[in-house]
């Protein structure tokens, strides 16, 4: 004991920090920010590390789907460090495999389309995955042209925006649109599509999506509140 102090009262005298055995040996991690990561695949690493998907310290993954930290560059993972790939994915690497492009809205199609120009210049017409809108073409339905307005209103012309794949679902649909989570500075705008009562979850064929459970959770949200086709559209 008389050792130890005397550790100690040296350590501060000399201005340099020391580690003191005791009966622990717990290492209090620097709380981070997504900021702090050159990459989203090194993002989810620490987050893997630090207990990921069951526990969130550093707050890195703010949807709530596994993954860390979605708008950082590639290279990127989808890892969830428990073994078992996703629903319908192929093999080992095929389940990590997430495509990821930045562009700019070009114009809102409807409440759950866009044309976005790549920022390598190609033109695309993205379907945004999980999430279903009413119509307003081919025969309106109540709560699409509000859906189209919230959208618009969310993606103006030029807006940057970062278009997500999941890699449990096709590329594209079969009208060749790409499905892909739209995100803008961070937000989910699909998700947000869906808490805000204009659009409702959409799994294909019974094949759900890595954020189904999140957007289920949006979707019970809006119904409490009786947000948008939950009020207007009984």
């Amino acid at each position: 004991m008389l050792s130890r102090a005397l550790t100690v009262l040296f350590c501060l005298f000399v201005g340099i920090s020391c580690l003191v055995v005791t009966g622990t040996s717990a290492q209090a991690v620097p709380d981070r920010d997504c900021g702090d990561f050159a990459t989203q695949a090194a993002a989810q690493r620490f987050f893997l590390d630090q207990g990921g998907p069951g526990s969130d310290p550093h707050r890195l993954d703010a949807d709530g789907d596994g993954v860390a930290c979605e708008s950082n560059p590639c290279p990127c993972s989808t890892a969830q460090g428990g073994g078992g790939g996703p629903a319908g994915g192929g093999g080992g690497g095929q389940q990590e495999r997430v495509h990821r492009d930045r562009g700019r809205v070009i114009r809102v199609v409807d409440g759950d389309t866009v044309d976005v120009r790549l920022g390598t210049g190609p033109k695309v017409r993205v379907r945004l995955v999980g999430i279903d809108t009413p119509e307003v073409y081919g025969g309106k339905e109540c709560g699409g042209e509000a859906a189209s307005r919230a959208a618009k209103k969310l993606l103006p012309k030029g807006t940057p925006v970062l278009l997500v794949s999941d890699p449990t679902q096709d590329l594209r649909d079969r009208y060749g649109r790409l499905l892909r989570y739209v995100m803008k500075k961070g937000t989910d705008v699909n998700r947000l599509q869906i808490n805000r009562g204009h659009a409702t979850v959409y799994v294909y064929d019974h094949h759900p999506f890595q954020r189904t459970k999140s957007y289920r959770h949006a979707q019970a949200h809006a119904k409490r509140l009786d947000a948008g086709i939950w009020k207007s559209c009984r």
